[in-house]
């Protein structure tokens, strides 16, 4: 099965604000796949395909991992991978870049002897809002995600990490939480 640990992004103000800046976005008429607001998130380690057989091991691992709840401050918006290059944008993370990059050590010290490999780009974190398809009306939507950039979406309350299962569709992924991890 295809999995990831995340942290979701489920405030209601915040979903509100990104709901908005995607109606934006799309009036560019940029050729965008929106991130559906029930699979906002904030990915931290994405595995891959795994093993139904490997699925307690995973747990296990992310059972050890030990946090305390804090608040991420979501604002701001870009795009990867730069320049004239638009294909995925995303929000950004204005604070708690300490207790992410905590959680993600902690993933990286009990994920990789079980043989997932972290990210060769390293950790960044940022939520995704939508895809581009094509380079239609790149240069309008490059201005719009400029006006975005100092955008301020709100706080979510961090006090669960999940792991989650991606199925993927046709109309997109389904997520489906398999573990929870509570903040102590």
């Amino acid at each position: 099965m295809r999995s990831f640990v995340a942290v979701d992004i489920d405030n209601p103000g915040i979903l509100s604000a990104v709901s908005a800046a995607q109606r934006d976005m799309r009036a560019t008429g940029a050729d965008l796949k929106l991130v559906e607001t029930q699979n906002m998130h904030l990915t931290i380690w994405f595995l891959g395909e795994i093993l139904h057989q490997t699925l307690e091991s995973v747990k296990e691992a992310l059972g050890g991992v030990k946090f305390s709840p804090f608040d991420l401050r979501l604002a701001g918006m870009g795009y990867f991978p730069g320049g004239r290059s638009v294909q995925v944008i995303w929000a950004g993370i204005e604070n708690s870049a300490d207790q992410l990059n905590n959680i993600y050590k902690q993933l990286r010290e009990r994920l990789t002897p079980l043989g997932f490999k972290p990210d060769r780009r390293g950790f960044s974190p940022h939520f995704t809002i939508a895809r581009v398809k094509s380079g239609r009306n790149r240069d309008p939507l490059l201005a719009r995600i400029g006006d975005m950039r100092s955008t301020i979406l709100g706080l979510q309350h961090v006090d669960t990490l999940k792991l989650k299962r991606s199925d993927l569709t046709p109309k997109g992924p389904i997520y489906s939480d398999l573990y929870t991890v509570p903040g102590e």
